[in-house]
């Protein structure tokens, strides 16, 4: 377990306590709820993303009005609300129904509630298959259960994640940013990569790909002799590798790749 991860667990067992009293508190008073870092969930605690980071991460993923934001464990709305001040339409999934109200709350304050839109509920069960962008704060093991849902996203859809990265995937963009940040400085990026693995018709060959994320191995099949392939990568639905020292790029669109201007293409055939 990395030192960050251990700082993690460590301030939300002190926040247990906090939390707890906390939530009493406001029962005892009829006071409107106030979310305390540490407090327990159902899937993750609450530990807010400083606002610098918030930034940074819609930054990397270039988030703009075009885009749908989907943040899965969206705590007090920070991620959602702050995609929706850049016009962004923008979903919040929180198990936590005082969360929730919170979260509408400081919308409406904002000025961005029809733009920032929270729905109770299981952040493994929802609905992201039309967000373009993904904004999340959750721990590895979170992340590892949602992966093939991330995988199924459109190709070139963005993934922003605070500090925790998805194992066994390399992110495209890894950047630190400086101000108070505390323990939670790291943002990362992954670009949905289209779905390249499988066994294609290439040329006069059979080229066997072979996909972790956006990294592709394999090896391409002719005249009886097999060469391995070099350099394969994947960013979104742009493809490129190099066999025997001759580059290849161009796009992935379902069963069929082809160079620009047709200078090569490829079907799948299994």
């Amino acid at each position: 377990m990395t030192v960050v991860l251990r700082a993690f667990h460590a301030l939300l067992a002190l926040g247990f306590v906090s939390a707890a009293g906390g939530a009493a508190r406001a029962q005892e008073t009829g006071k409107l709820f106030e979310p305390v870092v540490g407090q327990e969930g159902r899937d993750v605690v609450w530990v807010p993303t400083p606002e610098v980071l918030v930034e940074k991460m819609l930054d990397l993923a270039r988030v703009t009005e075009r885009d749908f934001v989907i943040d899965l464990g969206a705590g007090d709305g920070r991620n959602v609300i702050a995609a929706a001040r850049r016009g962004a339409s923008a979903l919040g999934v929180e198990y936590n129904h005082d969360m929730v109200t919170l979260s509408q709350r400081i919308a409406e304050e904002e000025g961005v509630a029809d733009k920032a839109t929270f729905v109770q509920g299981d952040m493994y069960e929802a609905d992201i298959s039309q967000a373009t962008v993904l904004a999340l704060f959750l721990l590895p093991e979170n992340l590892s259960r949602l992966a093939p849902k991330f995988l199924d996203l459109k190709p070139g859809s963005r993934i922003v994640l605070n500090q925790f990265a998805v194992d066994g995937w390399d992110a495209d963009v890894t950047e630190r940013v400086d101000g108070d940040c505390g323990n939670w400085c790291t943002a990362l990026l992954y670009i949905v990569p289209a779905k390249a693995a499988g066994t294609w018709r290439f040329g006069k060959g059979e080229l066997v790909l072979q996909q972790n994320f956006q990294v592709l191995t394999g090896t391409l099949h002719r005249n009886g002799a097999s060469t391995t392939i070099t350099g394969g990568r994947l960013r979104g639905d742009e493809i490129a590798f190099s066999i025997d020292g001759t580059r290849y790029a161009g796009r992935v669109n379902g069963d069929a790749m082809h160079g620009a201007n047709g200078a090569w293409t490829a079907t799948r055939i299994r």
